[in-house]
């Protein structure tokens, strides 16, 4: 199975969330007491890390979509002016009108 950018992209930012809640989760509970300070602090450090690369990740993301989008409205709106141009040309004159409008 072939996976695109952005749905690697979006795995490994919902797995640095994942570990980041996980952290969360056991720092609180099971590892509050059992850590001097030292470790401690750098536990909480790790935690901060994976946090920020799932926010980084996620900015990341909307970026990309919000590229996408906008090339795709570009190209819908090109694609219509040129259908409409394309209408215009092939359209048989009504009215019986010449082309200076007499």
């Amino acid at each position: 199975m072939a996976w695109d950018a952005s749905i690697r992209r979006r795995w490994f930012g919902a797995l640095a969330l994942l570990a980041a809640l996980a952290m969360l989760a056991a720092g609180e509970t099971v590892l509050k007491d059992r850590l001097n300070d030292v470790a401690l602090l750098l536990y909480w450090l790790v935690c901060l890390a994976f946090t920020l690369l799932a926010i980084l990740l996620a900015f990341r993301d909307f970026r990309v979509v919000q590229d996408r989008l906008r090339r795709e409205q570009r190209d819908l709106f090109a694609g219509t002016l040129k259908e409409i141009e394309a209408d215009v040309r092939h359209k048989p004159r009504q009215g019986g009108r010449n082309a200076s409008g007499q």
